[in-house]
């Protein structure tokens, strides 16, 4: 028991020192940023026209050599391109020209016309030798380079939201349709009311026009009677009154009489 409490006083002496170490050891930044942005199109603090390789494999002359490089920068080079180099050791000396003849991942090839300006013609060039290369046409390359990613990174992002946009869609397709369908739900719904107002609007107007034109024929019918009343008749005889007392058995004779003269 006695052991117990002199450990558990050591780790809780021990455990705040420990934290507070590794708080003041961390070299985050705090904006929580880790690295630089990997979108950057070229690190001005970059010297990209020098870069250095080891020979890995040459043929029996030592006129061409197959460099393995730490930078695979060097995918941009091309058949043809001149290079530049210096061997590592002996700076103080002249380049030495090459050409590219291939190029591969972390590995390009060269030919080399001499070496006599770089390296002594006594001595024997090994392979694993570090070379110091110049090129102003690979920085040149790169720089061109960059600049297509900068351009391919912006397709990409537009194709990052395109993409996202379609999945979100996608994701979200079985609450889209059900709001969808809600949405028109709620439009038919409407209109139905609105299609029953308007159908009892028009059983109002039915009522109101059956009771307006029970009025009206009311007072048309008033008007008949005194447009009968107040109508003038012609003083004119329209018919033989003669003829009509014949035909009424009158005692009268066939033809008129002559009148009496007093």
């Amino acid at each position: 028991m006695k052991h117990f409490r002199t450990l558990f006083s050591l780790l809780f002496l021990i455990f705040p020192l420990t934290l507070w170490a590794v708080i003041a050891a961390s070299s985050l930044p705090d904006s929580g940023v880790l690295a630089p942005d990997s979108n950057n199109i070229i690190d001005p603090n970059v010297d990209y026209e020098h870069f250095s390789g080891r020979v890995t494999d040459k043929d029996d002359k030592a006129r061409v050599f197959k460099v393995h490089v730490e930078n695979n920068n060097t995918k941009f080079f091309r058949s043809g391109d001149l290079v530049l180099f210096k061997v590592n050791t002996k700076d103080n000396r002249q380049y030495c020209k090459g050409f590219v003849r291939s190029v591969e991942d972390f590995y390009f090839t060269i030919y080399v016309e001499t070496l006599h300006t770089c390296f002594k013609e006594d001595d024997y060039f090994r392979r694993g030798t570090v070379l110091n290369f110049y090129s102003k046409q690979l920085a040149e390359r790169i720089l061109e380079g960059s600049l297509f990613r900068g351009q391919l990174v912006t397709r990409k992002q537009n194709f990052l939201r395109q993409m996202n946009d379609i999945n979100h869609f996608l994701w979200t397709f079985d609450q889209q349709k059900v709001k969808t369908g809600a949405d028109y739900d709620a439009q038919i719904n409407e209109l139905q009311r609105q299609k029953q107002k308007a159908l009892d609007d028009l059983i109002t107007e039915k009522q109101e026009k059956l009771v307006l034109q029970n009025e009206l024929q009311r007072k048309l019918n008033d008007l008949d009677e005194s447009l009968k009343f107040y109508r003038v008749e012609r003083q004119e005889l329209m018919t033989d009154r003669w003829e009509n007392d014949h035909d009424l058995g009158h005692p009268v004779g066939q033809r008129p009489q002559v009148l009496k003269q007093e």
